[in-house]
């Protein structure tokens, strides 16, 4: 089932004044489990301290952030694209922390933000696209089914918030 949801890029001032709800995806795909760059338990200062470099980073054309609003417009997802690359791979850029609110999943979003992502990519003159995720989470599951390429397993990559370990894999899709 696919939600009545919108998709949109933010820009800095945006996330400065969202960051609360930014913030409630973030503390609730952490809680969750996400294996996102965070540990258990997450500090709203952490969380918050994050989104606003991430505001920075938008402010300096480094990356795009994109949002999935409810029919209430209140934020439930988010992705976001990495396009500040090494000189010699203007044509790359990396997909990160896709996150949808746990209390809005298995209703299309995350699939809408990934669609959404790859207009944004081709828009920017990207056409090869690079992420990597908990190895045997459901997202990896997920990006195989959108035809991302599975390029191999790196083991005992990162903690999962809790601080059991897991590896990563890593994907790419050519657009």
């Amino acid at each position: 089932m696919t939600a009545l949801i919108s998709c949109r890029p933010i820009g800095c001032d945006e996330i400065i004044l969202r960051t609360e709800e930014l913030c409630d995806v973030l503390e609730d795909c952490v809680q969750g489990g996400a294996s996102v760059s965070f540990m258990l338990p997450l500090a709203h200062v952490t969380a918050s301290d994050f989104w606003h470099n991430v505001a920075q980073s938008v402010a300096r054309e480094e990356r795009v952030v994109l949002i999935a609003e409810n029919d209430q417009q209140r934020i439930v997802g988010t992705v976001q694209i990495i396009l500040d690359q090494p000189e010699n791979q203007p044509h790359r850029a990396d997909v990160a922390k896709l996150l949808v609110h746990q209390s809005a999943r298995r209703q299309g979003i995350a699939r809408q933000l990934m669609t959404q992502l790859d207009t944004v990519a081709r828009e920017n003159g990207k056409d090869l696209l690079v992420l990597d995720t908990a190895t045997g989470s459901e997202a990896e599951l997920f990006y195989l089914r959108c035809g991302w390429m599975r390029v191999g397993e790196i083991p005992r990559y990162a903690l999962n918030p809790d601080g059991t370990v897991t590896g990563t894999t890593i994907f790419y899709k050519s657009l």
